[in-house]
């Protein structure tokens, strides 16, 4: 990511903070629309919990986009749990296809092409480090990157 980018998703995220609650709601919505097998993952989930959670891990990262090796043993311990929940490698393009869906319909106007390829680019570097500790603990994780399966039309749609 370069150091426009980053301050890109940072200064934008500030903006997703007053509407984190229908945020997350929105991304759940978008993520079993474009997934439904994925609402099994959540069966025993209380969502708005959930989304509270994800937002803050989120956020999480968002702060640690300039010193990313920061957040290496975290987002790693993060992708073992994930594998354990039953996620699995292709689960990482609609969740990236879920989030920039969100953002431009949370954002609006302010959701230029710039930004979305800012996001897209914190968000591959995010499941790119999850795939690879997954791929450790599960040998046989086959890894593509969000881009590339967004590229190939994999990940999902935003429209």
């Amino acid at each position: 990511m370069t150091r426009d980018q980053i301050r890109l998703v940072q200064a934008s995220f500030r903006n997703v903070l007053p509407i984190r609650e229908q945020a997350a709601a929105l991304f759940y919505d978008r993520l079993f629309e474009i997934d439904p097998g994925t609402r099994g993952l959540f069966a025993d989930t209380d969502l708005r919990s959930q989304g509270g959670k994800l937002m803050a891990a989120i956020g999480i990262v968002v702060h640690a986009l300039d010193a990313p090796e920061s957040m290496v043993e975290k987002l790693k311990e993060l992708a073992r749990r994930h594998v354990n929940y039953g996620v699995e490698n292709r689960h990482y393009a609609t969740v990236g296809a879920a989030l920039l869906w969100t953002l431009q319909v949370g954002l609006g106007e302010a959701f230029t092409p710039e930004l979305r390829d800012a996001w897209a680019s914190a968000y591959n570097m995010l499941s790119e480090r999850m795939m690879e500790a997954a791929r450790e603990a599960a040998p046989g994780h086959a890894t593509t990157n969000f881009l590339g399966q967004l590229a190939e039309g994999r990940a999902g749609t935003l429209g």
